[in-house]
């Protein structure tokens, strides 16, 4: 399991800073749309001195995020070997990351995003653009499907995630992990690449309509 991304040494009002205006920016503006240059004005610090203190915008976001692991070290063991088992893999690190002691950060965060607006969008954008849309871009999903299929993914998931942590429904939360991977995992494996209805239009669910 990969630890969270270090912090380079600074001052740390500065960096509080940065990471205040990072979460703000992020939370508005989403994972894709927040840039270096908003984050370091709003933190009334230069560009460079974001990079300095953080690196790339990805692990500034997981600062921002606190978040417990860099799923960029974790996502290759689900992504390495064969697609009709990737549900089953992503369930698997899922739970061995919440199971180990690691875990308690991601349930503060949860709970955290059941009543907070700005974290739930920092979860939901650390969702959808840290772990589920690199696993979607690994299979080369059509990508009018995608969005539907990510969406479906991370539904599963984050419920399997309150079930287990939060709420504690037994026997969920006390069953072998394996249990739960032999269980869930076909239904995400299905969620990624098994059959998407269309709707009553005959789209797939997530694809635009077509302009009148």
């Amino acid at each position: 399991m990969a630890g969270r991304t270090g912090r380079r040494a600074g001052k740390p009002d500065t960096r509080e800073s940065i990471l205040e205006a990072a979460r703000t920016v992020f939370a508005e503006r989403g994972f894709d749309g927040a840039s270096i240059r908003a984050i370091a004005a709003g933190a009334g610090v230069d560009p460079a001195l974001v990079h300095h203190y953080f690196g790339t915008k990805d692990q500034l976001f997981l600062a921002a995020m606190n978040s417990p692991v860099d799923p960029r070290e974790v996502l290759p063991q689900v992504l390495d070997g064969d697609p009709d088992d990737i549900g089953a893999r992503l369930v698997r690190a899922f739970l061995g990351i919440w199971d180990s002691p690691v875990g308690s950060a991601g349930v503060a965060l949860l709970r955290s995003g059941l009543t907070n607006d700005w974290t739930a969008r920092l979860l939901r954008e650390f969702l959808t653009t840290q772990v589920i849309r690199r696993v979607v871009q690994h299979l080369d999903l059509d990508p009018a499907e995608a969005p539907l299929r990510g969406s479906l993914v991370a539904s599963q998931m984050i419920g399997l995630a309150m079930m287990r942590y939060v709420i504690r429904l037994e026997p969920v939360a006390s069953v072998p992990a394996e249990t739960l991977v032999a269980t869930v995992g076909p239904t995400v494996q299905r969620y990624l690449t098994g059959n998407v209805p269309t709707g009553p239009s005959g789209r797939h669910p997530g694809r635009p309509a077509a302009p009148a």
